[in-house]
């Protein structure tokens, strides 16, 4: 179109301009009032079109947030399930295991001579004992009773290990008439305010009324530990003697990480419940409401809710693993999704309420409305500046009619009439909106049709582009976890990680800033013995750090495997990763090896933090002398090593930076000082307690900031022969 002066050509405008030469004045009127119904029938049809495509968009967009959202959070629910699950049947194994013992020992007694046991003693309390606990009148000094507790006390090596393993938290062994050994570490809250010793009413305590009445394994229901005050479930057995009930067995299992984890899932839209056998809720993020946890003689079973969907949903949860299911509870909908927790007849839920689901749809429709509105904004603009043409053609052609304005104006309307057409066949599948030969007249028309088909065009770009990124969230999200899964299996994670050497003891751990990390630690027998310590700390994060980390020990562990010193490890491993270290990562490393029969070692450190020694009876101290390079910066360099010595109750402690370099809010580091007061703290315990003992200082210094490096501890302790 082109303007000339106040003339438009190639426009409505020259159209009209046109027609006047060719109408009469009688026709005039008619034409008006065609124009005007042609133009809000053509209001009414953008608005009913525009809403129609909004609604069609909304649909697709939910479905796609409704797949996401199932397969989310499906296996989110299966793999918390899977946990629990295996939590469950490791207590389930421990107490199988003490209920095949106390059974040899019944059965078999001449076998078992008997050993001693004590009542508790607060004295000793942190420290893990046997110790009888009996109920209210019952005479200890009974000969044939005191008889069967001292073959039971046989029984108290494999107790206080099961213990000691972290794998539960008290394990027991009763008898009918009373008495009770309960292996723990806490011997002070057995005693009331006043010091007297607090009487326990076994036969009434639901383990053992559940597992003599049954027969068989029983778990018990959420309960509080009569000692602590902790939340825990217990889990026993009978032992019988013929056909007469011998005793009972049992542990229980604290479930204050449960708890927290479920506690901490309602701070979002989304949330996570456990409910019961019984239909009871036994854990949940909410103080209020159907979902809250009661008492369990105040529970009610969600099967019988007044709201029919979560009853529903319960019962078939409790069967099985359901699909994501809409639930209407407390006046709130939420999507959820059950899997059942198999060894304790449980299901975990997973919830997220429809609102929170349904907010990328909400952002996809304002961003829709707001393209919306800048289409609408141009067609009125056009609209306006048409109907201020068209008022002052019809002044200038009043005297010339409107017969031949009413035949033109069909021709103008014949190209919307056909878009009109083309917009209400719009749906499903279908949404684009093209330009057809029909529709390029040249004018306005022309550019309200390109306006409907680039607005059609974005919408529909968009759509896809919210679904392809989903895809790479989900791709990526799986592939880190399994380049995570892949960088743990190969530490040394098994503890105790050598059960037939008394010697010593070893633990270790590693905590990644990221999914992967560039830490590591390793410590294997190179022979009978000496065995060979290791602790790592690759520059950089990330996937690139975990590679080159993985190279680093293999190279390390196969040097020394082949009987080179620790210097010489260090100088052949550096030679070997300077070749192609194309990315200039470079890796510290503390080295040595540990001649197990006299306590004599070697050790090189090359560029690594200062190791942390305590002998018998004292603290631990920093070991401070001169290091090496790095390993990895420059080729041909030689390394230092240096001897030390082990003595009987001395243990030593490595770690990485990761450490000493944990930072708090305020930007402050944790420092040497704060971890060997994590570690003098509680100095005489094993070298699990001792790297729980760091790592707590850590956590409770951080609080809720972000880590930043990698946390990788080691400690051993020298028993020697």
């Amino acid at each position: 179109m082109r303007k000339i002066r106040n003339l438009v050509l190639g426009g409505i405008q020259q159209k009209v301009f046109n027609l006047v030469l060719i109408v009469i004045l009688l026709m005039m009127a008619a034409y008006t009032v065609v124009i005007s119904y042609q133009v809000v029938h053509i209001g009414s049809l953008v608005t009913e079109t525009n809403e129609k495509q909004k609604a069609s968009i909304a649909a697709i967009s939910q479905q796609t947030m409704d797949a996401v959202i199932s397969q989310s959070m499906g296996r989110s629910t299966q793999l918390e399930a899977n946990i629990a699950n295996d939590l469950f049947e490791d207590l389930a194994d421990t107490v199988k295991m003490l209920g095949d013992y106390a059974s040899n020992i019944v059965n078999t007694p001449e076998a078992y001579a008997p050993q001693p046991y004590a009542l508790p003693d607060p004295a000793r309390d942190g420290e893990i004992t046997v110790q009888l606990l009996t109920k209210m009148g019952l005479d200890i000094d009974n000969p044939e009773l005191t008889e069967r507790l001292g073959r039971l006390a046989n029984m108290s090596a494999m107790m206080k290990t099961l213990y000691a393993n972290g794998n539960v938290n008290s394990c027991y062994i009763a008898l009918p008439e009373g008495a009770m050994l309960l292996a723990d570490d806490h011997s002070a809250g057995k005693f009331d305010s006043n010091g007297a010793l607090t009487p326990i009413a076994i036969d009434d305590r639901d383990w053992y009324r559940g597992a003599s009445e049954t027969g068989k394994l029983y778990y018990t229901d959420v309960v509080q530990d009569v000692f602590t005050g902790q939340i825990g479930i217990m889990c026993a057995m009978p032992v019988y003697k013929g056909n007469d009930l011998a005793a009972v067995v049992g542990a229980d299992l604290f479930l204050d990480n449960m708890v927290n984890a479920v506690a901490a899932s309602g701070q979002s839209g989304a949330f996570t419940f456990i409910v019961n056998q019984y239909g009871h809720v036994v854990f949940s993020p909410f103080e209020n409401g159907s979902l809250r946890v009661r008492p369990p003689e105040e529970a009610a079973d969600l099967r019988k809710s007044g709201d029919a969907s979560l009853a529903s949903f319960v019962e078939s949860a409790l069967a099985g693993v359901t699909d994501v299911t809409e639930v209407t509870t407390d006046g709130q909908t939420y999507y959820m999704t059950g899997t059942p927790i198999e060894s304790v007849g449980w299901t975990i839920v997973s919830a997220v309420s429809i609102e929170s689901a349904q907010q990328p749809t909400v952002m996809l429709e304002q961003q829709y409305d707001g393209i919306l509105s800048e289409a609408l904004t141009a067609f009125r603009n056009s609209l306006n500046h048409a109907k201020s043409t068209v008022i002052v053609l019809l002044i200038v052609i009043l005297v010339l009619g409107i017969t031949g304005a009413l035949i033109l104006s069909k021709r103008i309307v014949a190209p919307l009439g056909a878009m009109t057409e083309r917009v209400i066949s719009l749906g499903g599948q279908d949404l684009q909106f093209f330009m057809e030969d029909t529709y390029r007249t040249g004018d306005e028309i022309e550019a309200l049709a390109e306006a409907f088909a680039n607005l059609s065009a974005r919408t529909l770009q968009y759509v896809d582009q919210v679904q392809k990124v989903t895809a790479e969230k989900e791709r990526i999200g799986a592939e880190l976890n399994m380049a995570t899964a892949i960088q743990a299996s190969q530490l040394p994670r098994l503890f105790p990680a050598f059960p037939n050497r008394p010697e010593f003891d070893i633990y270790a751990s590693m905590t990644p800033a990221k999914e992967v990390g560039g830490d590591f630690y390793d410590f294997f027998l190179v022979d009978d013995d000496h065995i060979a310590l290791v602790m790592a700390d690759v520059s950089g994060k990330g996937v690139p750090a975990a590679l080159f980390m993985m190279v680093s020990r293999v190279l390390i562990k196969s040097h020394l495997q082949n009987g080179e010193s620790p210097a010489q490890t260090l100088e052949s491993v550096n030679d070997q990763l300077c070749e192609s270290n194309e990315t200039e990562l470079f890796v510290t490393v503390w080295l040595a090896v540990l001649e197990i029969s006299t306590g004599r070692g070697i050790a090189a450190n090359a560029g690594h933090e200062h190791p942390a020694l305590r002998r018998a009876g004292g603290e631990y101290a920093l070991q401070v002398y001169r290091h090496s390079p790095a390993v990895a910066t420059m080729e041909g360099i030689p390394f230092r090593e240096h001897t030390f010595q082990l003595y009987p109750g001395d243990s030593l402690f490595v770690y990485t930076d990761g450490v000493a370099e944990a930072t708090n809010a305020e930007d402050e580091l944790f420092g040497t000082d704060r971890m060997l007061d994590a570690l003098n703290c509680d100095p005489d315990v094993t070298p699990e307690t001792v790297l729980k003992n760091v790592m707590d200082g850590i956590n409770e210094f951080v609080a809720d900031a972000e880590q930043f490096d990698d946390i990788t501890m080691l400690c051993l302790k020298y028993i020697g022969k």
